[in-house]
């Protein structure tokens, strides 16, 4: 669990990034993390505009520092995300950004899946398809049709055996 601090200080620096990318600026620096905020981190970075996604992008594994996972990922969701052309600058009085610290990956059976609780990974021959546990929520599905919607938004056959299924929990927060 993250320190209320370090949720502030993390939710500052996606969205100083957001904007920075939105405005053609450069990327805002994180001086002096807290120890926390050091350790490698995979996250994912949410941005909406009154209440509408408009960028989604993160790292299911802990690759960088987490404050710099965080700050790689907001500006990819600003610039890269490619359901969207990317943020401008008219758009930043309405942004709010919700961050997601996931947990490591671990194996998981179908039963064993727990909406609102688990995100959901599915893997098989370099296709890959991953849900936050969010998702599920927000759709009112339950653990079939969100174990379904993974497998589809991985471009994998559903059901497969051989798929290997991940799961994940994730700390949210936003401002």
């Amino acid at each position: 669990m993250l320190s209320d601090g370090d949720q502030r200080t993390l939710l500052g620096l996606a969205r100083g990034t957001a904007e920075a990318a939105a405005r053609g600026e450069r990327l805002p620096d994180l001086t002096n993390p807290s120890g926390a905020l050091r350790e490698k981190g995979a996250a994912f970075v949410t941005l909406r505009i009154a209440g509408e996604l408009r960028g989604c992008i993160g790292h299911v594994q802990a690759v960088a520092p987490l404050w710099e996972s965080v700050r790689e990922m907001a500006e990819s969701a600003a610039r890269r995300d490619g359901r969207f052309p990317p943020l401008r600058p008219e758009e930043l009085p309405g942004l709010s950004i919700e961050i997601s610290v996931l947990s490591p990956l671990t194996p998981i059976r179908p039963d064993q899946i727990r909406v609102g609780t688990h995100g959901l990974c599915v893997r098989r021959n370099g296709a890959s398809g991953l849900l936050l546990p969010q998702v599920a929520l927000e759709w009112g599905w339950g653990p079939d049709e969100f174990l379904r919607r993974t497998f589809e938004k991985g471009g994998v056959p559903y059901p497969d055996p051989q798929a290997e299924l991940l799961a994940f929990t994730a700390e949210r927060f936003s401002g």
